[in-house]
């Protein structure tokens, strides 16, 4: 998942690009993974830097082709995998030590406006929302979930206070035809008030798009697997765009970079877990000047941990938190 979200298509605009790059220092050289490869502009800012290498991964197959062109011009320095990011352990021929991992959870411009995905409400047919490497679609979760499941979908990964309604009206009205984007719209519209700038369908098709792509698992399991491979002393960061993601990186982050006090009456336990370092608690945010050249990046988050040390077992308090998310990601089983 590449988060560029761009107000042209004629221009790729990495978001916190700036800031990402005074972290990370790539003058000083060596491989960094961009988890999130989509038009490459991380990948091809890091790359003037004649000392990085680059090892790219994007489930989305349409990315290949502008990874081929990186490829034509940096050779040996830039490789590129079409998997999913949860698979980062899985990757062949890691021989370098990983300076830096970067995930960017955000869609381009042209993912967003590309029909054949359907990722937009603004698009028109059959609703799809795959992104590469996807069992169903959502077409299949609108048309074949129950009534329950889809309101959990809906609350947990949309976080909708309408999402009981909504659901109901889906079943009733698919009983007549089966429920296609613009249909989905217009029951959503039918349950909702228009308020605010945000349209009525976002939260709900921000659930669909997150179950279909199964985002929390692999968000989860991408987090675990980049820390396990990440050399000490390097630098896991993370752009994030809703309160959902931000939850579960913060919770990753947190958890295992401090002591644990288990009351004010007693002393602080020492995390035998404590993988991180975090320099800042709070995350980072574009300035004024990015924002205005690119609205849509005024909700991203970054966040970010250098390793200290190598930890075989660290992720069962996290999994466990977070259980409950993922038990929702396992309705796809009934597809």
């Amino acid at each position: 998942m590449n988060a560029t979200i761009l107000p042209n298509s004629e221009k790729h605009y990495p978001v916190l690009l700036k800031e990402i790059l005074s972290i990370i220092s790539p003058q000083n050289g060596g491989t960094l993974i961009d988890c999130t490869f989509g038009q490459g502009g991380y990948s091809k800012e890091f790359l003037k830097f004649q000392k990085i290498n680059i090892i790219a991964i994007d489930r989305d197959p349409e990315c290949k082709i502008i990874a081929q062109k990186t490829k034509e011009i940096y050779k040996e320095r830039f490789s590129f995998f079409n998997k999913k990011f949860s698979e980062i352990n899985k990757i062949e021929n890691i021989n370098s030590k990983i300076k830096a991992i970067i995930f960017d959870l955000g869609y381009s411009y042209t993912q967003i406006k590309d029909p054949k995905k359907g990722l937009s409400f603004e698009n028109k047919g059959k609703l799809n929302m795959r992104l590469g490497l996807n069992n169903f679609s959502a077409n299949d979760v609108v048309n074949k979930l129950g009534q329950k499941d889809l309101e959990l979908i809906f609350k947990y990964f949309g976080e909708d206070k309408d999402s009981r309604i909504i659901s109901k009206r889906i079943v009733d009205q698919r009983l007549k035809n089966n429920i296609n984007t613009e249909r989905l719209v217009s029951i959503i519209n039918s349950v909702k008030k228009k308020s605010g700038r945000i349209h009525n369908a976002t939260k709900i098709f921000q659930a669909i798009r997150i179950f279909v792509n199964k985002e929390i698992s692999e968000l989860i399991y991408g987090l675990i697997n980049s820390a396990k491979i990440l050399d000490v002393n390097g630098i896991l960061l993370v752009v994030s765009f809703h309160s959902l993601e931000d939850k579960i990186i913060k919770y990753f982050f947190k958890s295992l970079s401090e002591d644990k006090k288990i009351s004010r009456y007693y002393p602080e336990e020492k995390n035998q877990n404590k993988l991180f370092e975090l320099r800042s608690r709070k995350p980072i945010y574009p300035s004024h000047q990015e924002i205005k050249i690119n609205k849509p990046s005024r909700s991203a988050k970054l966040r970010y941990a250098i390793k200290k040390k190598n930890i075989i077992n660290f992720e069962r308090d996290f999994i466990n938190k977070f259980s409950k998310l993922l038990e929702i990601e396992k309705l796809s089983e009934k597809l």
